[in-house]
């Protein structure tokens, strides 16, 4: 099945949902039971197949038919291992800073009265972590069996990021995923997923020798896409159910802005924030601020760049697919009942008002973690900028005309890097009519430039370089892959790359 079709058949499931959403949880979990029951019988056949064939041995020595069941029971052991292995295997628990009632007092007052209103199971773990997110996770103690044990995961920079109201709105949307057991399903499906397709990846590695497993292989290999498609559509469902969830604690006005919030900030701290901040390495010894100190006037100041009518209009226009179970923003908050709306500034996060001075600490511990790991690869690049601006202008004192070509390729390179592309465009162009060549680098450099101006010229350029340094291949076949499928489709994108890669073979 590829992709059309997938996106078609979850297309056609999302209907089926929309008009009875209780009928098709029903089916999906008869899906998911019937998946487990030809696990079970799976590992029970096989243990009946390698008693027998004991039990044959025992009784009559080493026959023909006992070494054949015996070389059927063996080709069966990897599947067997993998499956009995995955059932087992315990998830591992999410990772962050374990947090305490003592510590955050109101943060965990907060939490009783959403649990109360709410009437959900108990969350065992509060947990910090770095990412501007919140999500709750539900874990089986031993492996696929056994009582479930509930984290909730708080991103710093989330709180850093939010309004109390709006950040509980999105506790309140990842804990209506553990209210009415949706919770314990999704852990269910989540852990099926990864069995099977644990034993499809072992099984499609042993290929079709064996009859059992390769019966079992194209059975799966038939069965796996509709199951995806299905518990796809399951998990869509509940992201709909889980925001009623928190329109009902927080009011249906909050809940939406704290969706377009999530969406329009968290995509400004990924693409700008960090990006800002490591481009201080270029200049500065230290950062002037810490990464976390700062960040909640950084959310603060640049609030007309990250949420203004520009930024909203473009997340109100990002379609749903199947790439992803969370619906798109547009489609979530009109589930609400509500429409794109301009949000007003932040006048206090949620960490100020929820952790108090434990929230410095725990920006301080954050900053103080960040800078161990990035202290050595900040000095690094640090120094090398020193060291590359200073043979840049050495370089540029000398006439192009009279430059080695060596020394010509050096120039142009780091104008582009540390210039700008029309500064090194005729240091490139100088080069690359040289004899002597081909120069690969300035060729996908200069090819990448062109392209960034809109001509096509580039690709050739490109594909020079990919056909004359392998180590550049991966970078140029990138570059162009994503400037046809802009704009000539995916088709032509794939149709160019298998061209270079032929006259480069």
């Amino acid at each position: 099945m590829n992709d059309e079709e997938f996106g078609w058949l979850v297309s056609r499931l999302e209907t089926q949902s929309a008009n009875a959403p209780a009928a098709f949880r029903a089916r999906v979990l008869l899906i998911s039971c019937a998946a487990y029951i030809v696990l079970f019988l799976f590992l029970l056949v096989n243990l009946l197949v390698m008693y027998w064939g004991y039990a044959q041995w025992r009784a009559h020595g080493l026959r023909r038919n006992v070494i054949t069941i015996g070389v059927l029971g063996l080709m069966s052991v990897p599947v067997f291992y993998v499956t009995l292995r995955t059932l087992l295997t315990r998830l591992p628990a999410p990772e962050g800073r374990a947090i305490s009632a003592a510590e955050a007092p109101l943060l965990f007052d907060l939490l009783d009265k959403m649990r109360a209103k709410l009437q959900g199971p108990p969350i065992h773990h509060v947990l910090v972590d770095a990412e501007f997110n919140a999500s709750i996770a539900q874990l089986p103690r031993w492996g696929l069996f056994g009582p479930t044990v509930n984290y909730l995961v708080l991103g710093l920079p989330f709180m850093l990021g939010h309004p109390t109201s709006e950040m509980m709105a999105t506790v309140a949307h990842e804990y209506g995923h553990l209210c009415g057991a949706h919770g314990k399903i999704q852990a269910w499906i989540y852990r099926q997923r990864q069995t099977l397709g644990a034993i499809f990846e072992q099984l499609e590695n042993a290929g079709d020798e064996g009859l059992g497993s390769g019966a079992m292989a194209r059975a799966l290999r038939a069965f796996m896409p509709y199951f995806y498609a299905y518990t796809f559509v399951l998990s869509r469902q509940d992201e709909y159910e889980a925001d009623r969830a928190a329109g009902t604690l927080v009011g249906v006005d909050t809940a939406a802005a704290s969706l377009i919030r999530s969406t329009l900030c968290g995509r400004w701290f990924y693409q700008h924030f960090w990006r800002t901040l490591y481009r201080q390495a270029s200049t500065r010894e230290k950062p002037a601020f810490m990464p976390y100190q700062s960040m909640s006037t950084a959310f603060r100041m640049s609030h007309d760049e990250w949420a203004g009518a520009a930024s909203v209009k473009a997340a109100w226009e990002v379609e749903s697919n199947v790439a992803d179970t969370h619906p798109c923003l547009r489609e979530r908050v009109e589930a609400l009942g509500r429409a794109a709306t301009m949000l007003k500034p932040m006048s206090g996060s949620s960490a100020a008002s929820l952790l108090g001075a434990f929230g410095d600490r725990l920006i301080a511990e954050f900053d103080q973690k960040w800078w161990r790991v990035q202290e050595k690869t900040w000095a690094e690049r640090y120094r090398y900028v020193r060291r590359s601006t200073a043979r840049m202008a050495e370089l540029a004192a000398v006439p192009m005309t009279s430059m080695a070509l060596s020394d010509l390729q050096e120039m142009a390179l780091l104008k582009a890097e540390f210039d700008s592309p029309q500064a090194a465009k005729p240091a490139l162009e100088h080069l690359l009519r040289q004899p002597g060549g081909p120069f690969p680098k300035a060729a996908c450099t200069y090819g990448r430039i062109l392209l960034e101006e809109d001509r096509h010229e580039g690709l050739e350029h490109l594909a020079t370089a990919a056909r004359s340094d392998k180590r550049l291949a991966d970078e140029a076949l990138r570059t162009g892959f994503l400037y046809l499928l802009d704009k000539r489709g995916e088709d032509s994108a794939r149709e160019w790359c298998d061209s270079v890669m032929r006259q480069a073979a």
